[in-house]
């Protein structure tokens, strides 16, 4: 398990994503999750924004309450045609997004925000991944959500549950799509550490 200098009291995950979670623990991060209540930015907000707000967010509202700790806030939007893809209100809504990204492609974009109070650390970056979907029919949505909880994923799907029936290639990190990029969080824990956690923008 890797720890970070001058942060005795270790990293928190301001996020109740269990596939974040799994990401985070799958780099050898010795870490807590705390997930953090924030109201979210929806499509009020450009969607390159938003991703990037709400992660600031959740990790300004725990790092608040653990100010010795590294906090890590994440946010994942689906856009599509400039507008923002949220989850689904009921199995009609998630049958109609699935159907109208069929045959074309998004973008997904993952903003991670990093801040230790004590440690005087604040940073915060995005990573963008071209998902591109195959055409789809009305019976193969369908069969997808028979075997997907459609209803809790933004833009209906999860490229990580049964997603090679939906997605034909990505053009980008994979893990981001999922939820968290991990190469680039690596890298920016990488340099937080050995700056020795003085101030990181």
């Amino acid at each position: 398990m890797t720890k970070l200098r001058n942060n005795p009291s270790g990293i928190i995950l301001a996020s109740g994503s269990e596939r974040r979670k799994y990401l985070l623990a799958e780099m050898g991060l010795d870490f807590v999750q705390i997930p953090s209540s924030v109201f979210e930015s929806g499509k009020e907000t450009y969607y390159a924004d938003a991703a990037t707000l709400n992660a600031v967010r959740k990790a300004q509202d725990i790092a608040a309450l653990y100010p010795d700790s590294l906090v890590i806030g994440a946010d994942t939007v689906i856009e599509y045609r400039q507008e923002i893809i949220g989850k689904p209100a009921d199995i009609a809504e998630a049958e109609s997004i699935l159907l109208r990204l069929s045959g074309n492609s998004h973008c997904v974009v993952s903003a991670v925000s990093l801040q230790s109070i004590n440690a005087r650390i604040r940073c915060t970056f995005a990573v963008s991944t071209k998902v591109n979907f195959k055409e789809i029919t009305t019976a193969a949505v369908r069969e997808y959500r028979s075997l997907v909880n459609v209803l809790d994923k933004a833009g209906a799907y999860a490229i990580q549950e049964y997603g090679e029936m939906l997605v034909e290639s990505i053009e980008g990190p994979l893990d981001n799509v999922i939820g968290l990029p991990c190469k680039a969080l690596g890298e920016v824990l990488e340099a937080v550490n050995s700056a020795g956690g003085d101030k990181f923008d």
